[in-house]
């Protein structure tokens, strides 16, 4: 046997090991990533869930770095959980065995001031509590100024200046909003409000402390993407689109291309790739679960657009095609 070493690329180990259901999907799509990049095209990555929770960043913020991903539109949760890994990694908590919680469990985790997400937890006090006054004081500080802005740029705000100095307990690194905000990243986050730091802000509005107005709103976010898709999609295939999960982070951008089309009567280019991982399960008028084909009928994807459905779940096959992309590592094989 020869004792001769290889090294094998992780697209190579996808080549080699994948080769039908939904391995093949993950592999085919990979490839046809890399080539809509290599080939001039930019990417647009639709974000659903609480995927910064799973700590996404790992990989993501890389991709980020290196000019992989060219904007975001994301849940709310995924934007501040984000900032929350960054500020208080070291007080999370996992939970394994989460299958087997009672009422009772949960409810102690609550007692203890946490935010159960699947199996590990958020702590309220060390994430939070620390940046609500912070982010408050910026809505307060856009008031007295008259000034109006989008909430992921509260958010960027908040990273870029001397805020959170000496607050880090998760690697910088590792925070993908924090590579974003380096690059003033184009993001969009539909139904913000509906994430802790929202309902935080409406409790503000509420109580007399800031006004609404100083938020710009979804309608905002979807003016913004009318200005933002037609300079993303004009190089190479154009903008592809990239989805983890289903939900209002994906449903609401990838209505860009027929509102153009038909709400603004101008030319715009299709989606030049589009790839969704999803276990959702398609029924009948589910649009998260939706295939490509259906959004064949309503203009958002072509006949010929490159399309691909992993049906699997994205904490393992996003990081696995991320690290394809980027190259980073390679493999030993005698």
């Amino acid at each position: 046997m020869s004792n001769e070493k290889n090294q094998l690329s992780i697209l190579g180990l996808f080549q080699k090991l994948f080769h039908n259901f939904n391995s093949r999907a993950m592999k085919d799509a990979t490839l046809a990533f890399k080539k809509h990049l290599d080939d001039g095209g930019k990417m647009m990555l639709a974000m659903g869930g609480a995927m910064s929770s799973a700590q996404m960043g790992v990989t993501l913020a890389a991709m980020i770095k290196e000019d992989k991903i060219h904007t975001i539109s994301c849940t709310g949760a995924n934007l501040e959980e984000s900032i929350f890994r960054l500020v208080a990694h070291s007080h999370y908590k996992d939970y394994p065995d989460y299958r087997y919680f009672t009422k009772e469990d949960d409810e102690a985790i609550l007692n203890r001031g946490e935010r159960r997400v699947t199996d590990t937890t958020i702590p309220e006090e060390e994430a939070f509590r620390v940046i609500e006054p912070i982010i408050l004081k910026h809505w307060k500080d856009a008031e007295t100024k008259g000034e109006r802005f989008f909430p992921h740029e509260y958010f960027y705000k908040m990273l870029l200046s001397d805020d959170l100095k000496g607050k880090y307990e998760g690697n910088p690194e590792h925070c993908w909003l924090l590579e974003a905000a380096k690059k003033n990243l184009p993001i969009v986050v539909p139904g913000w409000e509906d994430s802790t730091l929202g309902n935080v802000f409406a409790a503000a509005c509420n109580d007399g402390e800031t006004n609404s107005n100083v938020v710009k709103t979804g309608i905002e976010y979807m003016m913004y993407l009318y200005d933002m898709y037609p300079k993303l999609s004009k190089d190479g295939p154009g903008l592809g689109f990239f989805q983890i999960g289903g939900g209002i982070s994906g449903d609401f951008p990838i209505c860009v291309v027929p509102s153009i089309k038909y709400d603004l009567k101008k030319e715009v280019r299709p989606w030049g790739y589009f790839c969704q991982i999803s276990d959702s399960t398609t029924s009948y008028g589910s649009y998260s679960g939706a295939t490509p084909n259906e959004k064949i009928t309503w203009d958002k994807l072509t006949k010929d657009t490159p399309m691909f459905v992993i049906e699997s779940d994205a904490t393992i096959v996003a990081p696995l095609m991320f690290e394809a992309i980027l190259d980073r590592y390679t493999l030993t094989q005698k």
